[in-house]
């Protein structure tokens, strides 16, 4: 039983790391002049905004962070995927 339990663990603990690596390669190409329609752009956008929609849900219902030139969202849900790797 602990051997099914670790091997989910790593396993959730390698996709939250996969998943913040392309949230980094995300943000770093959001500072280039890159054309949207690019296919690594839209694959980066493709796999990363499902995770980070439902926070920016939340933030958007509540109105937390108006009128802030940064994407909260972006970052909050960066602290939360960390938190939670930490936690496994």
């Amino acid at each position: 039983m602990y051997q099914v339990f670790y091997v989910l663990s790593a396993t959730v603990s390698y996709l939250i790391t996969a998943i913040q690596l392309l949230m980094f390669a995300r943000a770093i190409l959001s500072w280039l002049p890159i054309d949207e329609d690019n296919p690594i752009v839209n694959f980066l956008y493709a796999v990363t905004e499902p995770v980070i929609m439902p926070v920016r849900a939340v933030i958007e219902r509540f109105g937390w962070f108006e009128g802030m030139p940064i994407d909260m969202s972006f970052f909050i849900t960066f602290l939360l995927l960390s938190i939670l790797e930490v936690m496994l």
